[in-house]
């Protein structure tokens, strides 16, 4: 007998259970919680490193053991701690690609009850100076061109910086000193207690105010999300139609995953690296998105797992060269980021032989944990995001904070222990976004009878391109820097492949001239490149605006798309 989705969730998370779930007061409110978890990270990540010799990354040509892992870890940690004075409670910065030193990074960062600063790799010198001094973080861990970019910023601050990867005898910004010279692998972590609540990352995410915020989450709000992926992973497999008794079933395949996204985004870093890293999963990582690489390595590494935006799914269908390569290990391939189209969904299903179709629905907010939608759940349902587990708790409230009855439209709200505790230095921040408990998404939307969640609009002013948040203010405020603009309007515009592209419609001050190009040179000097407009409009009059005084920037999308 096939389970429906409400008996399996039931059967793995009772009694006894690997996900037995319980109660525990979080932030003053009686919350579900799943109830065995470790005391903290340091915890977890040790316990990974006793696989010893069961290979956990490949990058490139270079496989790392969960052993090699570990002893790097403390070998990092003990650097950090007696040669830079890291203590329990202050800020690291990690500011490079995908590389196994950046895990190395994280693990010996919480290990010490350090907290993580994830610098986003694309930003400029500017964005790397805010956060720097925002966060307060005493070293900056980087490869070598972040370290170039870190290197005024952190001279200023008096921030050090460690850098990996950098070719003996590179000359490095003065001050700074290379992984390889310093790190003495026969040192292990130091003793350190490390409390459930104690701060564990720091993430960045777009501000509406024109700077980022800084997500700040617990030891136990990451480990509640990463048991709430594990559980829904294990009562979906529960529902599987059994094989037939006279099949001969094959060798399972061993759990791989591919890193396609950033590690210093919350999917990269959480749903897809620290699942891994519990888990015993292999990870294979790559430097930078590349379609046909990715099918290599799929067919090379016998990937059983696809986590990244609908964009890099396209992106693998698409390719003229899919069909050279087998990716018939593929079991599931999806991610989140954006809406898929339904017909990405039946591509997925249709094309990977017995890769199943999946999307989530997380935020920084929310540890990347949400609603999941997946196999036949997700052909029958393919515009939901899907459901939830016990854990988690979803709300639609109209303007005023009331709930609203299943069906109706409003602002999609969420409620559990894994959520991020707040936003570093920023109560006014926290308070719009975090009421009693309870987390405010920014996304309008339904829940249906049988608890499909569906995201429909954004309530905030943000442009979404392949996955990355992109706030309309904080392009504007650059944008309004320059001499020659008297007004402007950043919104997003559909795009096939990226899901939205960044809009801008400019009016010049009277009597100054501005050109498409030197307003995107601008832009590109102050805010990471994905943020540069890539559609930008310059018309000959003010920008219409309601009764109230605000632009009216629905009327320039679809003027915008008219033109199209």
């Amino acid at each position: 007998m096939v389970l429906s989705y409400t008996e399996a969730i039931a059967a793995v998370t009772g009694a006894g259970e690997r996900f037995e779930v319980g109660t525990k007061t979080v932030n003053g409110v009686e919350t579900p919680v799943f109830v065995n978890v470790p005391a903290n990270l340091r915890d977890a990540l040790a316990m990974a490193h006793t696989r010893g010799e069961v290979e956990f990354l490949v990058y490139e040509d270079e496989h790392w053991t969960f052993g090699e892992v570990g002893r790097h870890v403390g070998a990092l940690g003990a650097l950090l701690v007696e040669h830079y004075g890291v203590r329990k409670g202050d800020r690291v910065a990690i500011a490079m690609r995908n590389y196994p030193e950046w895990i190395v990074a994280f693990g010996a960062i919480l290990s010490i009850g350090a907290i993580s600063v994830s610098m986003n790799a694309w930003w400029t010198e500017e964005e790397i100076d805010f956060a720097l001094e925002d966060s307060g973080a005493t070293v900056v861990i980087a490869d070598a061109d972040r370290a170039r970019r870190s290197a005024a910023p952190a001279e200023r601050l008096g921030a050090r910086i460690l850098v990996v990867r950098a070719p003996e005898g590179a000359k490095l910004p003065d001050g700074a000193e290379r992984l390889e010279d310093i790190l003495d692998l026969e040192k292990t972590l130091p003793a350190v207690e490390i409390g459930p609540n104690d701060d564990a990352t720091i993430l960045y995410t777009s501000g509406t105010t024109g700077h980022p915020k800084g997500a700040v989450s617990t030891h136990a709000a990451i480990l509640q999300s990463l048991m709430g992926f594990g559980c829904r992973v294990t009562a979906e497999a529960s529902r599987r139609e059994p094989a037939a008794p006279d099949t001969v079933a094959e060798a399972p395949l061993s759990p791989a995953f591919i890193l396609v996204v950033p590690l210093f985004h919350v999917t990269g870093c959480v749903a897809v690296m620290l699942s891994c890293y519990l888990g015993g999963a292999k990870l294979v990582i790559m430097y930078k998105w590349e379609p046909e690489r990715a099918l290599e390595l799929i067919e090379r590494e016998r990937i059983t797992n696809f986590v990244g935006v609908p964009t890099q799914s396209w992106d693998l269908l698409e390719s003229p060269r899919f069909k050279e390569f087998d990716t018939s290990s593929l079991q599931s391939v999806g991610g989140g980021g954006a809406p898929a189209p339904p017909e990405l969904v039946r591509r997925v299903s249709s094309n990977f032989g017995s890769g199943r179709a999946g999307i989530g629905y997380g935020m920084t907010e929310t540890n990347a944990y949400g609603p999941q939608n997946t196999g036949e759940d997700y052909v029958s349902h393919p515009t939901s995001t899907g459901r939830g587990t016990p854990i988690l708790a979803i709300s639609v409230r109209d303007p005023d904070g009331k709930v609203l009855p299943a069906g109706e439209r409003g602002e999609i709200w969420f409620h559990g222990p894994h959520l991020i505790r707040g936003y570093w230095n920023n109560p006014e921040a926290t308070a719009e976004t975090i009421v009693d408990g309870w987390l405010r998404s920014g996304d309008v939307g339904r829940v249906d009878e049988e608890g499909y969640v569906y995201v429909e609009d954004r309530a905030k002013d943000m442009v979404l391109r392949a996955g990355e948040n992109i706030y309309s203010a904080e392009v504007e405020a650059v944008i309004y820097e320059h001499p020659s603009v008297y007004e402007a309007a950043v919104f997003g515009v559909p795009h096939d492949r990226l899901g939205e592209e960044v809009a801008a419609v400019v009016y010049p001050k009277p009597g100054q001239s501005l050109t498409v190009e030197d307003l995107q040179a601008h832009v590109a000097k102050h805010l990471a490149v994905f943020k540069v407009p890539t559609r930008v409009v310059i018309v000959g009059d003010t920008l219409p605006r309601n009764a109230a005084g605000k632009i009216l920037k629905r009327q320039l999308r679809d003027e915008l798309a008219a033109q199209t």
